[in-house]
C-alpha cells in the first residue's frame, strides 16, 4: 500500500480533516517512529507489533564477484515482531481464503 492510498482512506473515514492536515499527521507518525528508533527506543503498538533495531556487527565481507575481502562498519536492522492479534487476523483470513478456493 502506498502512502497516498493510506492518506486517502484515512482521508475517507475521516472527513472533517483536510487531506493537507491528514498528510501532516501520517509524516509525523513516521517521522516520531523513525526518531525513537534512531535513538535506541523500541516502539509497540498495541495489536499491530513491535519494531526494533538490532545491530549488525562490523566484519569482513566477501565480494562475489571480485572475491575481494571487505571491511563492514556496524550498522543496524529492523526488526519487526507481529503482534497476537495481527497475526490471528492474518491467519484467519488465509484459512477464510483457502475456503473460498474449495
Amino acid at each position: 500500500m502506498l502512502k497516498s492510498e493510506i492518506i486517502e482512506k484515512l482521508n475517507k473515514s475521516n472527513s472533517n480533516l483536510k487531506p493537507e492536515d491528514i498528510e501532516t499527521l501520517f509524516n509525523l507518525f513516521v517521522k516520531k517512529i523513525t526518531n525513537s528508533l534512531k535513538i535506541g527506543k523500541n516502539i509497540e503498538i498495541r495489536g499491530f507489533g513491535t519494531l526494533s533495531r538490532k545491530i549488525n556487527k562490523e566484519k569482513f565481507v566477501r565480494n562475489p564477484k571480485t572475491n575481494e575481502k571487505i571491511y563492514k562498519n556496524q550498522s543496524y536492522k529492523l526488526h519487526f515482531k507481529m503482534g497476537k492479534i495481527l497475526q490471528k487476523k492474518i491467519n484467519n483470513l488465509a484459512i477464510s481464503e483457502k475456503e473460498e478456493d474449495v
